[in-house]
Order: C-alpha cells, then sequence, then structure tokens
C-alpha cells in the first residue's frame, strides 16, 4: 500500500500500467478497485455475455477443431482502442451494464452439463479477461480438476510474474496483436513490449494462435506484416496467424475505412512466407 498525502492508495501489478488507485476508486481498466488498502477483482463473477461458441469463433482453428466452448465475457479493458469493435462491455464500467452474478462452481457446472452439445471447456472472452485475474484463475482451477479445457482470449497485456502463475491453468490462448509497432501500441495506450513477452512465454507452453486485426491505413503496410510473421516465425513456423477484417466502430467510425479484401488476401501472401497457417477471416 502507497501514501499520497493523506489519501491511501495501492498499486496494481497485473499490466504495465501499476495503475496507484485509491480507498474506493477503479483503475483505468474499470474493473479493479482499491478496498482496505488492497486490489481486488472489482468485477469478480459479473458477467456480461454467456454463449456457447464454435471453438473457431475465439478464434483457434487448430484447437479440437469442429467443438464449442463455453465462452464468458464480463467487462473493462486495460487498453484504449479507438477502434474498439466490442466497446459495449469492454469499454463499459460495472454501473453502465446488466450484469449477473456467477462463482466459478456455476460456470464449471454449466460447463460440464453443455458437453453433449459439444462443450470442451470454458474461455474467458469478449472483454479483456486479465483484468478478472483472481476470477479467472479461481475458475481455470477448478476446471482443470474437473477435466474441462481452458481458453484465454486476451490482448497479452499481462507482467511476467501473474501470467506464470497462469499460463499452468490454460491449455490455449488466442493473443491480439495489435499491431508490430511502439507506435500502433502508443496509439491504442499500450505496451508492445509486454505483448510480445507475454508471446514468448506462452507459445509453447500452451495450444496458442495470435490474431491480428488489419486497420486500413494503421496495421496494413506490407512491412509491417513482413516484420510481424517474421518474428512469429522465428519463435515457431506452426503458429496459427489470424488476419480479420476490420469495420469501423466506437471511435474511428469517421476516420477509417472497412478493410479491402484485398489487402488481407495480399498480407496473407507476406505472412505465408515465414507461417504455416494463415487464415483470413470476417470476409
Amino acid at each position: 500500500m502507497m501514501k499520497s498525502g493523506n489519501t491511501p492508495k495501492a498499486r496494481c501489478d497485473l499490466c504495465p500500467r501499476l495503475c496507484e488507485i485509491a480507498e474506493g476508486h477503479v483503475g483505468i481498466c474499470k474493473a479493479r478497485s482499491c478496498k482496505n488498502g488492497v486490489i481486488v477483482d472489482d468485477n469478480y463473477g459479473l458477467v456480461s455475455a454467456l454463449a456457447l461458441d464454435p471453438i473457431e469463433k475465439k478464434p483457434l482453428r487448430r484447437f479440437f477443431p469442429g467443438s464449442r466452448i463455453l465462452s464468458v465475457g464480463s467487462y473493462g479493458c486495460n487498453l484504449r482502442c479507438p477502434f474498439c469493435q466490442n466497446h459495449e462491455i469492454s469499454m463499459a464500467g460495472k454501473s453502465d451494464l446488466r450484469l449477473k452474478k456467477t462463482t466459478p462452481e456455476e460456470l464449471v457446472a454449466l460447463a460440464k452439463s453443455l458437453m453433449p452439445r459439444g462443450n470442451i471447456g470454458i474461455a474467458f472472452t469478449y472483454n479483456e479477461p486479465v483484468i478478472s485475474y483472481e476470477f479467472v484463475l479461481d475458475t481455470f482451477t477448478l476446471a482443470k480438476s474437473e477435466g474441462l479445457k481452458t481458453v484465454l482470449v486476451t490482448n497479452g497485456t499481462l507482467l511476467e510474474k501473474p501470467l506464470l502463475k497462469l499460463l499452468p491453468l490454460l491449455d490455449a490462448a488466442n493473443v491480439d496483436l495489435k499491431g508490430f509497432s511502439d507506435e500502433f501500441y502508443k496509439w491504442v495506450k499500450g505496451d508492445f513490449e509486454c505483448v510480445k513477452r507475454f508471446i514468448e512465454l506462452s507459445y509453447d507452453r500452451i495450444h496458442f494462435e495470435v490474431t491480428t486485426l488489419v486497420i486500413p491505413g494503421k496495421n496494413d503496410s506490407d512491412e509491417e506484416m513482413e516484420a510481424e510473421s517474421s518474428w512469429i516465425s522465428s519463435l515457431d513456423k506452426n503458429i496459427p496467424l489470424h488476419l480479420s477484417r476490420y469495420f469501423p466502430r466506437y471511435n474511428c467510425t469517421e476516420s477509417t475505412e472497412i478493410t479491402p479484401l484485398e489487402t488481407l488476401l495480399r498480407l496473407q501472401t507476406i505472412a505465408s512466407r515465414h507461417l504455416k497457417y494463415v487464415y483470413t477471416g470476417n470476409i
């Protein structure tokens, strides 16, 4: 716990922001707060979205293809992407949504009841799950003990120490690699090196896939895709890369355009020189 004047604060040590949060307040992610001088997961067990999705929708193309997975979302995010595709929940706070309270036990029981419909486990997705760190840990610990698969769909903005604690509980992850430059990550208020470190620590411990949302004029150059795919290949050429089509959302509806199909196909060709599996989605 830290003090600034007469106002006690605590530091959140999950992501590179290292927010110093005053008692009774929340961090930038809107989901972690300071209570009694301790940082807590303020959205613990609060669910905004729940669905039985095809595993390919995460997207995971090479992890139990054809199966389904119980997908869980809450609210909040530790980035500030002006083009956010799920801003209704990721940019929201607790008071902005109708939320259902649940427990790890209830989620695991639901996941098991859905196994006859092809469910293999639980995925935390839709908003940024790492800011619900304690709830994710508790749920995945129980899920693993019940033989369920565990999946994280994340922006990868998590520091090394909490990541290493989480990895043994994970079966698979898809990391949204927003772009491949410090400049792009400054735009989304993120940390490029932190995301790369997340990928470096994870790719050979669990099943791992990467997604990049291709935004015209922002991260769609041949040079950037050459650098990105070459770097991923330097880790493992078998890491699947998903190139997703962008649709203007949130604060970018007037400043950007839909990604042309020819752009996705051009970048797929470039990435395929380095990587064995390159997929284009939302076309």
